[in-house]
């Protein structure tokens, strides 16, 4: 997993020989500062159409895999692993509806497709729409990523603020590049979604994210009966 690095203003006046700053000069940092602060870009937005190629990480179980997230016209698919990795499953979104598979994890005997009907890309991205937003950060990997650092979560029941009984069923922490809030460089998934893994919690990282069509396969196990 990528360690994070926030970025953060040098101090005013820093430096050898740097001089105490003026009010002048603290006023205006501090102006910077805030309008920096105030100033929230775009939520995440998945294209129709991309691919990329890097690594899934399930940290407690010490295993990292090849991964690669590709998009098509509106579908996507995510693989990690392989026959030849301890871990090996897919996620789709083909056609409006969710599908999971997951063909390899330890301690896991049953192999079905999952299916959960109504749900596309625009379902997807509506859905960071209500993200918030956490921060500007740094990736240290190289090279380097300048990424925007966001918070999505769906909570059951939905209840008003006060002292309600609450369980997050997911949530899931997204770094998008800085410049393009359609370029996918990092995401934590925690929850229910990762139910195999003992600790609820998986990474994705990517080395390569690129904005032209990829290839979407829905799996045999997974079409519908004819």
């Amino acid at each position: 997993m990528a360690a994070l690095v926030l970025a953060a203003p040098p101090s005013a006046g820093a430096g050898p020989g740097a001089g105490t700053a003026g009010p002048a000069a603290v006023a205006v940092a501090v102006a910077v500062a805030r309008q920096d602060a105030s100033t929230t870009p775009p939520p995440p937005r998945l294209p129709r159409d991309f691919r990329g190629r890097g690594t899934w990480i399930v940290r407690d179980l010490d295993i990292t895999v090849p991964f690669t997230w590709e998009g098509r016209n509106g579908d996507s698919q995510m693989t990690a692993g392989g026959p030849q990795h301890p871990i090996w499953f897919t996620n789709l979104i083909y056609r409006g509806t969710l599908y999971t598979l997951t063909y390899k994890w330890p301690g896991l005997d049953e192999h079905p497709c999952s299916r959960i009907p109504g749900f596309s890309l625009e379902d997807l991205n509506q859905g960071f729409e209500n993200a918030r937003f956490v921060g500007r950060e740094t990736l240290r990997r190289t090279p380097q990523r300048h990424v925007n650092h966001w918070r999505v979560g769906v909570v059951f029941p939905q209840l008003p603020p006060g002292n309600h009984p609450r369980l997050p069923l997911a949530l899931g922490d997204i770094y998008v590049d800085e410049n393009n809030r359609g370029t996918f460089w990092q995401v934590l998934q925690f929850g229910v979604q990762n139910l195999y893994d003992p600790e609820l919690d998986e990474w994705l990282v990517m080395d390569t994210f690129e904005h032209r069509p990829g290839t979407v396969t829905l799996p045999a196990r997974c079409e519908p009966p004819r």
